[in-house]
């Protein structure tokens, strides 16, 4: 008996192990984490709190993630909390901060590479007597003008060119719009951390004149640069004149007729470099979050901004056109041809006048794009304005889900479009110092017809402004693109490959441009089984096709096949289902033998590709239940109760695979002739009413056998149309093997002896 009852407590706690590892199993919550950009030595104030956008890992669904669950791992500071909005996460992070010494950065006048420039010039004039020249120069030592004559070096009258002579011209130097720079246009480097008594100012001769016959020097807060008059002879003994522009004579002189001015300039490029003391900012770390994979029909979006663009936008005095593009996912569902209809409806935050448009597509996602929003002047500069847009999908039959049968679902999403009086540098710069965008361009190598493509240009940038407008020539592409971004795809009729041409305009009216190639191959769907439900005998198994296609060429369910077969245990009489295994996403079988079976599925898309893929799976045993009961040896007749006998009895059997007990017989068999064999007399039930407790009353003494017969139940979903009452597994306390000992199932009844008494 105690050896049967540890048995008992050791089955019962496996039992309940078992059943906690189902119960997490069954949760499925997954953790993922993300890698924020590492970012080192960023230097100055603007960059000790950086903002991240973080896209979603493959695989995971804005909609399965646990929003309460986002953790930052890192050495920052997370500024605020982390929020995921249209499939993408946002945080915000202060840096690590530190102080760094740069030395012989560059000074620039307003953009990187462009140098301070002057026109050093000289007024040289001959007399009227046709033979002297009178030479106005700088002078150091002066730090002023002074004029001196000379005559003239040839015998013409009058002389053809000034003496030949070195000049000298002093005007002053310029620091006006002077911005720094580490190495790269990226890198500015905030005018407050420069040391001021390291900037020096520095010779540019890539662009000065080739007449300067040294450098120049700084000093008085003047560039002082000396150079060649009329001509000076190269290193190739090459004489080159230096140009100069005719000046007014004076009008007033007798000899006027041989007066003469000229005005010889130079051009001289300079830059300035200095020391800096800057503070530099790190950044590192990771995000991690669980989610919990869907596994349920589920409907997820996003928005995109399509107009204005950049938002937030420059207030122009004029109205500002928003448009808005709304996506619908609808996931853990295949059943495209339950699809009724996709609804949209975008509206301002707070108004009641709802935009709606519809999608009768039998599709599985889809795509609104409103243009008629308008931000109006009259509102006037630093606006925001939130609009509230909503996907709705409606099927033609109700859909099982975790919350119940719904015949639609929802997603409602936030977008915010912001008007400001200077949300980016608008004014362009001067002509001749203005720069051309660069074009970049990123596209995904190689997508399937059909399949929705990423058009990225957001990445391309102009040195010297901004940019102010994005084309792309997408020939063979179903839907045009415009802004910094946006999603196109190619039909069938445009297998192979092609070119995305984007071009970019400044706001100084420079372009540029770029290519990439695309390669569109064929839309061949990828078959995908999934096996749901208790994978045991003569419990309902669903078959879930889990197959992908391209958006616009989605799988055609009518023409998905399955197919059935056994591997080993089971035969193909053992496979039991309802109609055929034609034309649907999910197939619900019953297999009626335990053993391996395999699921082969065939899905064909709207374009007429197909693929196949096959799945092995086994069925486990319907285990009977363990059955026994605790009943007293030994009872006393009780005189005081009408001489009954009572015994109680309790039932211990259980289900060692978790199915329910659900009818319990108790029976029981009297020794008439008191020879120890019961099996010449009848059973006798005395209780059928699937108690496990009871009392059971007996009046004659002598021994009684018991019998406890317990049958299950299912304890998961089955298909009733393929149930025999045999199904139900049932064990008796008797015949079972092994039955429970005879020496626990026999209860012997006494009488009382009586009580004596000698007292008189």
């Amino acid at each position: 008996m105690k050896k049967i009852l540890n048995l008992l407590i050791i089955v019962t706690l496996i039992a309940v192990s078992l059943f906690e590892n189902r119960e997490v199993e069954a949760a499925e919550v997954k953790t993922a984490t993300i890698s924020i950009p590492a970012n080192t030595g960023l230097i100055g104030n603007d960059n000790s709190v950086k903002s991240y956008s973080l896209d979603l890992p493959s695989g995971v669904t804005a909609a399965s993630v646990n929003a309460g669950s986002f953790k930052y791992n890192g050495n920052n500071a997370l500024n605020g909390s982390i929020t995921i909005e249209n499939g993408k996460i946002y945080l915000k992070l202060s840096g690590v901060e530190n102080t760094k010494v740069i030395s012989n950065i560059k000074g620039y006048q307003a953009s990187y590479e462009s140098y301070f420039y002057t026109n050093p010039s000289n007024s040289i004039w001959r007399y009227s007597d046709g033979r002297r020249w009178q030479i106005n120069e700088y002078d150091e030592a002066l730090n002023g003008s002074k004029t001196y004559d000379k005559p003239a070096e040839d015998s013409s009258i009058p002389s053809t060119d000034p003496p030949r002579t070195v000049v000298s011209a002093g005007p002053a130097q310029d620091a006006t719009y002077l911005k720094w720079y580490d190495g790269s246009q990226s890198n500015v480097i905030d005018s407050k951390y420069i040391n001021t008594n390291t900037i020096t100012p520095n010779f540019y001769s890539g662009k000065s004149s080739s007449y300067i016959k040294e450098i120049p020097k700084f000093k008085n807060s003047r560039v002082i640069v000396n150079y060649a008059i009329p001509y000076f002879i190269n290193s190739d003994g090459i004489t080159v004149r230096q140009p100069y522009t005719n000046q007014a004579a004076d009008t007033s002189h007798p000899l006027v007729g041989h007066a003469e001015g000229r005005k010889y300039e130079v051009t001289v490029f300079y830059y300035y470099t200095a020391d800096a003391k800057v503070p530099t900012y790190s950044y590192s770390g990771s995000v991690s979050f669980s989610y919990t994979p869907i596994t349920e029909p589920t409907l997820d979006g996003g928005v995109s901004i399509l107009k204005p663009s950049p938002n937030p936008a420059k207030f122009e005095g004029k109205d500002t056109e928003v448009s808005l593009r709304v996506k619908g996912d609808l996931l853990a569902y295949n059943n495209s041809s339950n699809i009724e209809e996709w609804i949209f409806y975008a509206k301002e935050t707070g108004s009641s006048d709802v935009k709606k448009k519809k999608d009768y597509g039998k599709v599985l996602n889809s795509t609104q794009t409103f243009d008629n929003f308008v931000i109006p002047k009259s509102r006037g500069s630093n606006v925001k304005q939130e609009y509230t847009l909503t996907v709705t999908v409606r099927f033609a039959k109700p859909v099982v889900t975790g919350n119940g049968t719904v015949s639609s679902l929802s997603k409602t999403m936030k977008a915010t479009v912001e008007v400001s009086d200077s949300p980016v540098p608008t004014t362009p710069p001067p002509a001749n110092n203005n720069k051309p965008p660069k074009a970049i361009l990123d596209v995904s190598e190689e997508v399937m017809a059909g399949e929705e493509t990423l058009i990225y240009g957001k990445d391309s940038y102009d040195p010297d402004g901004t940019i102010v407008d994005y084309k792309y020539n997408t020939p063979g592409a179903v839907e045009p693109v415009s802004g910094p971004f946006g999603w196109t795809w190619y039909p069938l009729s445009s297998l192979g490959q092609h070119s995305v041409r984007l071009t970019v305009t400044d706001n100084g009216g420079l372009t540029g441009s770029t290519s990439a190639k695309i390669n569109v191959i064929q839309p061949v769907p990828h078959a995908e089984i999934a096996v749901k439900g208790t994978k045991k005998e003569n419990r309902k198994v669903t078959l879930l096709s889990k197959s992908r296609s391209p958006e616009h060429y989605p799988i055609d369910e009518t023409k998905t096949q399955w197919t059935i077969s056994p591997v080993s245990g089971g035969t193909a009489a053992d496979i039991k289902y309802l109609g055929n295994l034609s034309g649907m996403n999910s197939k619900d079988v019953l297999f009626k033998k335990p053993g391996t079976y395999k699921a082969t599925l065939t899905v064909t898309n709207t374009a007429g590709f197909g693929d196949s893929t096959s799945m092995t799976f086994d069925i486990i045993p319907d285990e009977p239940p363990v059955v026994y009961f605790s009943a007293p040896g030994k009872i006393y007749r009780d005189p005081a109760n009408g001489n009954q006998a009572v015994a109680a009895l309790t039932d211990m059997s259980f289900s060692p695979d978790y199915d329910f007990l659900a009818h319990r017989k108790w029976e029981y068999r009297y020794d008439a002739e008191n020879d120890g064999d019961f099996s010449n007399n009848p059973w006798v039930p005395f209780n059928d009413a699937n108690v496990s407790t009871l009392n059971l009353i007996l009046y004659e003494v002598g021994r009684y056998e018991l019998r406890l017969t317990v049958t299950e139940e299912f304890d998961q979903p089955t298909i009733e149309e393929f149930i025999t009452p045999a199904d139900r597994k049932s064990r008796d306390s008797y015949s079972s093997a092994p039955p429970q000992p005879i020496a626990e199932r026999v209860i012997e009844v006494y009488n009382r002896a009586p009580a004596v008494d000698w007292s008189w």
